[in-house]
């Protein structure tokens, strides 16, 4: 029994170029996603470490006065711990913008007073200064949530245009497919033609190139994807390896979520590649043919 010929040719160089570009835009966004999650972790991770966390600096308090404003901090109402830093901890500090050696000893340092808030109490930092002013020390209060407010705020910028991007590589990849899908139809019109007088319906000649362009955008989803884990496990693995300090900066981790979003990218890449596909034939079959 001879075997069945393809209505559409089984291999198209011109199809080469349009694999190549989709692929790339897969990668581009996949990436861009992990990006996007990865910065939202690190936002959501930062910030919950610092809420209703505060810093007490004492610049003219010696050891022993700085004891005695911890113990009045400690024992202020919304006040859950209260810890004196220790020189080696301020020069610890110190280090990532001071080197390993730190300041001059001649240098005078402010006491350091770490301290925790409860969960639901408010105006701490305010009633602090208050109260350590009212005893005599000179002091300045940070609280850690003006910082928290700005990082989150930072964060959500950065990831909005990830998210952008993401949209933006999406609807790259479905324009030129659909230009694709319409000049490949146009390259058939004579077999679209016979299939018209046969009886063939447009549906049924969308379909031929909604399975084509499925399989190609599933193809070349795949090798996005799989460009972007190499891409990303090589990132985790550099930084790893450096032993380099990330700070707010948002580190990918490739765990179950991020795994998922790679084995969606191939999927969704051939559901936008067979939906551009059908819609530009049948539009086109309906204006043109």
């Amino acid at each position: 029994m001879a075997k069945e010929t393809p209505l559409l040719p089984v291999e198209d160089a011109r199809e080469m170029a349009l694999f190549f570009v989709v692929g790339a835009l897969c990668f581009l966004a996949a990436l861009a996603t992990l990006s996007a999650k990865s910065t939202y972790g690190a936002a959501r991770s930062w910030t919950a470490e610092v809420e209703g966390e505060l810093t007490v600096s004492l610049p003219d308090a010696d050891r022993r006065g700085a004891e005695s404003a911890r113990k009045l901090i400690e024992s202020a109402e919304g006040v859950k711990e209260a810890r004196l830093l220790s020189k080696a901890e301020i020069d610890a500090l110190l280090e990532p913008n001071f080197g390993s050696r730190g300041l001059p000893e001649s240098l005078p340092l402010p006491q350091l007073i770490a301290v925790t808030a409860e969960p639901d109490a408010q105006f701490v930092g305010p009633t602090l200064e208050r109260r350590l002013t009212e005893a005599g020390f000179a002091n300045a209060v940070d609280e850690h949530a003006d910082w928290a407010g700005d990082v989150r705020r930072m964060l959500a910028i950065a990831r909005l245009v990830a998210l952008t991007a993401v949209a933006l590589l999406a609807s790259t990849a479905i324009a030129v497919i659909a230009f694709a899908t319409h000049a490949a139809l146009l390259a058939r019109r004579d077999i679209v033609d016979v299939l018209h007088l046969a009886g063939a319906r447009d549906r049924y000649i969308a379909g031929l190139f909604e399975r084509r362009f499925w399989l190609l955008g599933l193809r070349a989803g795949a090798v996005g994807a799989l460009l972007a884990l190499g891409a990303a496990a090589a990132m985790i693995f550099a930084v790893h390896s450096s032993g380099a300090r990330t700070g707010l900066l948002p580190e990918l981790s490739l765990d179950f979520q991020d795994l998922l979003i790679l084995v969606l990218t191939p999927v969704i890449a051939g559901l936008a590649a067979r939906i551009a596909a059908r819609m530009t034939v049948i539009r086109s079959l309906k204006s043109v043919m």
